[in-house]
């Protein structure tokens, strides 16, 4: 693989187009459909008064998520999962999960539970993290309206937080891999960071071969750059709604 040989046309640094689309779901409290190439995901955010019984008295939220691939999300058809999710569906979740919790004052959240649901509509790679990008913008805009509502008394969202992927195909590192790249990838990597610059989570596999510190290292420096332009894609998004 060259620079030039993507089969999108897109140098190795590039991230996939990008765009928003508001409130689709009348009835939460905010939603947004995320698009990142042919990915979409719809990310909304629900309010619940009180917490799980395990928090409760301590004078803080929570916040929790759930994932799931709609049935026709993919080339084969995904059967539902109801009564048993599957060990990725788990873990994407919980990745969800921790990384938007590192974003929230739960003491400014108050015994408050903000409910998250990601529901991939269309997969080509990279549903997990534009789930925890796409799931952010619909965070911020979730407590800005339960501010304006007097449920809160200010916003407790504390950091930015965004996710992009990134991988190595025949030693050539790429950034925002669609599916045609990440099903003979090497190397996967799935980064998530918060507005500071800060990493919340590395997930990194070697699918062939192991690799080595000096290419984590690229990997690394690959997604930084990526990271901040999907952040100031975020904050557009926000200021244009």
């Amino acid at each position: 693989m060259t620079n030039s040989s993507r089969r999108d046309g897109r140098q190795p640094g590039d991230l996939r187009p990008f765009s928003i689309n508001w409130d689709p779901m009348g009835f939460a409290l905010s939603s947004v459909i995320i698009h990142s190439g042919r990915t979409a995901v719809l990310c909304s955010v629900c309010h619940q008064e009180g917490v799980p019984r395990w928090r409760k008295d301590q004078g803080q939220g929570w916040l929790s998520a759930e994932y799931r691939l709609l049935p026709g999300s993919t080339p084969e058809r995904q059967n539902r999962e109801l009564l048993k999710l599957s060990g990725r569906t788990q873990e994407i979740q919980r990745l969800i999960g921790r990384s938007l919790r590192a974003a929230i004052d739960m003491q400014v959240l108050g015994e408050n539970t903000l409910k998250i649901d990601c529901d991939v509509i269309q997969a080509d790679a990279g549903t997990r993290t534009a789930a925890i990008s796409g799931s952010w913008i619909a965070l911020q805009r979730a407590c800005e309206r339960l501010v304006q509502q007097g449920v809160l008394n200010s916003n407790p969202v504390q950091s930015q937080v965004a996710a992009i992927s990134v991988g190595v195909i025949n030693n050539l590192a790429l950034l925002d891999l669609d599916y045609s790249e990440d099903s003979q990838a090497d190397v996967d990597l799935n980064v998530v960071m918060n507005g500071d610059g800060k990493l919340l989570e590395v997930q990194g596999t070697a699918e062939g071969a192991p690799f080595s510190r000096n290419q984590l290292n690229e990997l690394l420096d690959l997604a930084e750059p990526g990271l901040k332009h999907l952040m100031k894609d975020q904050r557009t998004a926000l200021s244009a709604k």
